[in-house]
């Protein structure tokens, strides 16, 4: 045999690298590796970062500032499926970080990861892709990129993958998307709900949770609720609701619920299938706050369909609703009343709350929590609104000390429904004088101050609703609240401005409140506010003539009307007519101005300033520094005749005009259809009378004195003693006259005659009565002239000492401005020739009084002659 021969090695090529093994201890190195050609070396070094990434939060910022992300996100596309695995589980990871998160936006890599989510990827490409959008998607700049790159679908199919890690990733991912409508759209069309339901039949706690918390927020469309319904979605719900271990996932099955309720077909499922009762019996006997508060947010949102409130009642959820209110847990209160609020809407319900629950919701008003309330008192605002009953259940729980307490809340919302059961209970007299008691008028002031205009309307409203008497009116003038009352007038909001008018068309039904209304300003801001065609209202036309039915001289200078109802009283004085927007000069300032050539300003005064002389027929000067006897006592005695006679006189005879809804201008013929009216009337008047007689007799018992001594004085308008005259004789000669005609007849021969007697038509040029009237201005040294002091007058003058002679005795007449220097007188009689259809009552006619062609003559109105009179 041969010997054997060795066989050689042959060397490497000397162009091939000769491989070795390398072990870094640096991330930096392994950064620098991710930019190999060799996927090995690819693979491995992703490998390494994915455990370093996954240590926690300061290595994933160290990768940031490395610049790993940059050629990793190139790694997502490489060939090799092991590069590109391990490339995808580090951005699983990575992408938690916010950093990242921003430069993977910039860098645009979301095309790049859905693709990852492919059917023929691997499972855990799934996994930490579907991680990495989940991590993406919770941000809404990453939402838009998902859905606009098609990220929902392979989502969708990916919650039937027999992995739980991509099942959870994929709800959570999705659940972030449908927080945006268009989402929600595209989720419908895809018919993502039943791979939802299914989901809530997994083992795992979380996954179940994120697919209720989904269908929360997909419910909310009506859309949704139908597929929900339409795949028995429904019946999963409550079975969880059942099932005992799932306690911790019925907060939020029970909000998907509440969802559903919102659809009436789906609420008539529920109760066909004692899923109503089933819940309701469910959320009463929980003990977990949470469940009670989301069921109570339920019923709430259904109550608002008139349907599922019937549909509530006939289940009792009252019942429930009251066991809510005793619960510990504020939310649940919250929410207890809102549902109560919202079942208020059926009279049923209503009824119900009138025995139970008022009671426990006026108890809420002591809560410590201003939503609650809140709350509570949005209730009671419901329930007592149209329903006397339950305002006297309020009451009646001692409500009245509370709701004024929430008056001064720190919420807007609690204040305003507070002051509307304060509103809604006041409407009854009663309950009314009670509220009063518990100083209302003190406690709405803030609330008149608020800038809120809901505070502010309702505040108003509370004020028209209470201040109805003149103790109310007088403690909220003492208290400072008519001052905010009338900068609302100004509001630019139109509630605010309505309700604010009505409240001071109710504030000045007495003097005092309507003079210091007058005084802030209201009359001015509401001719202003009537004078827009946008602003004003039937409330601020109203609160108007309610303030210059006190301030008479205004009214009769703007409107030219003083209906039967406007008795003319001592400083009543006619400055003639002016423009609307025209403010009326003071009688004081009148007073002190030069004669002019204007026309002359007349004055009704009864009144007297001292007693020095003897005798009222003294009156050597007339000056307005020198002051002339009192007429008081025989005032009195005629006062007191009226006050025996005023029935007399009503009850045999028609009532005078009245006039029950004046015009900003412009006159009202607007008359009294009943003379019944008239006897009441009739007797207030008797009131009146006996009422100024007294204050005459405390200004009497002590004299003012004019004109002497220091000029700081107390100024008094001019006395009259002539027209003081006219009154004492006119009581002692025409009121005992029991016909109310003849009464007119013989008033207007008096007058007449006091004013230079009848006057044929012819002889009128020749009536020097201009030259009088500037003699008198002469005299007085002022344009100012009392009544009584004009012996020759025209139409003007005549009618206005008419209507103040017709006023002292109770005969009920109008003064109606015309054209020209013309006025007149329209008194209202009954026509005893004639029947009326209806039970035989007599019918009521308006006639014109003439002062001046035939003194006492009465034309009827709209007659030939009657026109004439008033024309010519």
């Amino acid at each position: 045999m041969g010997k054997k021969i060795k066989k050689e090695v042959e060397p490497p090529p000397k162009d091939v690298f000769d491989p070795f093994m390398i072990e870094s201890k640096k991330a930096a190195t392994v950064v620098l590796m991710l930019r190999s050609p060799e996927e090995e070396i690819l693979a491995k070094a992703c490998e390494a970062l994915y455990k370093f990434a996954l240590k926690g939060e300061e290595n994933k910022a160290t990768l940031l500032e490395l610049g790993a992300v940059e050629p990793l996100t190139k790694l997502l596309t490489h060939e090799d499926k092991i590069v590109r695995r391990n490339a995808t589980m580090i951005f699983g990871i990575l992408s938690s970080n916010n950093d990242v998160k921003k430069l993977l936006r910039e860098l645009d890599v979301m095309n790049s990861v859905i693709a990852q989510l492919a059917p023929e990827e691997e499972v855990v490409i799934h996994e930490f892709a579907s991680l990495c959008l989940a991590n993406m998607s919770a941000e809404y700049t990453s939402k838009v990129q998902i859905f606009e790159h098609g990220g929902l679908e392979p989502l969708i199919r990916l919650l039937s993958s027999p992995d739980p890690d991509v099942k959870k990733n994929s709800m959570e991912c999705i659940y972030n998307l449908v927080q945006d409508f268009q989402c929600r759209t595209t989720l419908q069309e895809l018919n993502a709900i039943p791979p939802i339901l299914e989901l809530l039949k997994s083992e795992y706690p979380v996954i179940q949770l994120l697919a209720l918390k989904t269908l929360g927020v997909i419910t909310k469309d009506k859309e949704s609720r139908t597929m929900l319904r339409d795949n028995q979605g429904l019946d999963h719900l409550i079975k969880i609701l059942e099932t005992k271990e799932l306690n911790d996932l019925h907060v939020e099955a029970l909000a998907v619920i509440a969802n559903c309720f919102e659809d009436m077909d789906t609420m008539v499922q529920i109760r066909q299938t004692g899923g109503l009762k089933k819940l309701l019996s469910f959320a009463e006997n929980s003990t977990i706050p949470d469940i009670q508060k989301n069921a109570a947010k339920a019923i709430a949102k259904a109550a608002y369909d008139p349907e599922n409130r019937k549909l509530f009642h006939e289940q009792e959820v009252e019942k429930c609703l009251v066991a809510f209110l005793g619960s510990e847990n504020d939310g649940t209160k919250i929410a207890a009343s809102q549902a109560i609020s919202a079942m208020c809407e059926n009279s049923g319900s209503k009824d119900f709350f009138n025995n139970q629950g008022i009671p426990q919701l006026i108890q809420l008003l002591k809560s410590d929590n201003e939503e609650v309330r809140e709350a509570a008192a949005l209730a009671l605002a419901n329930l007592t609104t149209c329903n006397p009953a339950n305002a006297n259940a309020a009451a009646e729980a001692d409500g009245i000390d509370p709701l004024i307490n929430v008056l001064s809340s720190k919420r807007d919302g609690a204040i305003a429904n507070a002051a509307t059961v304060l509103m809604n209970m006041a409407m009854q007299e009663p309950l009314r004088l009670n509220i009063q008691n518990h100083d209302i008028m003190h406690a709405i002031i803030s609330p008149l101050r608020s800038a809120n205009t809901v505070v502010q309307s309702k505040a108003a409203l509370a004020v028209a609703t209470t201040a109805c008497d003149v103790e109310a009116r007088t403690e909220l003038r003492n208290s400072g609240g008519l001052e905010p009352l009338v900068e609302l007038l100004r509001s630019k909001n139109d509630e605010v401005r309505k309700h604010a008018s009505w409240a001071v068309m109710v504030c000045a039904g007495d003097e005092l409140t309507a003079n210091e209304l007058c005084r802030l300003g209201a009359l001015d801001i509401l001719e202003e506010v009537n004078l827009s065609g946008t602003r004003r209202n039937k409330f601020s036309e109203l609160a108007y003539n309610k303030l210059l039915n006190n301030n008479l001289s205004l009214k009769y200078s703007q409107t030219g009307y003083l209906s039967s109802s406007n008795i003319i009283n001592d400083g009543f004085y006619d400055y003639g007519r002016i423009n609307p927007g025209t403010k009326l000069l003071p009688l004081k300032e009148l007073c002190l101005q030069e004669p002019s050539d204007r026309r002359a300003v007349l004055l009704i005064n009864s009144k007297s300033d001292v007693s020095p002389p003897s005798s009222v027929e003294d009156k050597s000067d007339v000056g307005y520094g020198r002051s002339i006897s009192s007429l008081s006592s025989l005032r009195r005695s005629s006062k007191e005749k009226t006050k025996k006679n005023s029935y007399h006189f009503s009850a045999g005879f028609g009532s005078p005009i009245e006039d029950k809804s004046e015009p900003a201008s412009g006159r009202n013929t607007v008359v009294s259809k009943s003379a019944t009216k008239e006897k009441g009337w009739r007797k207030g008047r008797g009131k009146k009378e006996e009422e100024k007689v007294k204050e005459e007799e405390e200004v009497m018992a002590v004299p003012k004195f004019v004109g002497e001594g220091s000029s700081d004085k107390e100024w008094c308008p001019p006395s009259d003693p002539d027209f003081s005259m006219y009154v004492y004789e006119v009581t002692k000669s025409i009121l005992p006259i029991i016909n109310i005609k003849e009464q007119i007849e013989v008033l207007a021969k008096y007058v007449a005659e006091k004013m230079g007697g009848g006057i044929t038509k012819e002889k009128m040029p020749d009536f020097s009565w201009e030259l009088h009237i500037s003699e008198l201005k002469f005299q007085l040294k002022s344009n100012v002239i009392p009544i009584g002091h004009v012996k020759k007058g025209i139409f003007y003058h005549r009618a206005l000492l008419f209507k103040a002679l017709a006023d002292r005795i109770g005969i009920g007449c109008s003064l109606v401005r015309g054209e020209y220097g013309r006025a007149w007188n329209e008194v209202m009689l009954q026509n005893e020739s004639r029947k009326g259809v209806i039970g035989g009552l007599p019918t009521t006619e308006v006639y014109v009084v003439d002062l001046m062609f035939h003194p006492g003559g009465l034309m009827k109105l709209r007659s030939r002659e009657a026109d004439l009179y008033r024309l010519l």
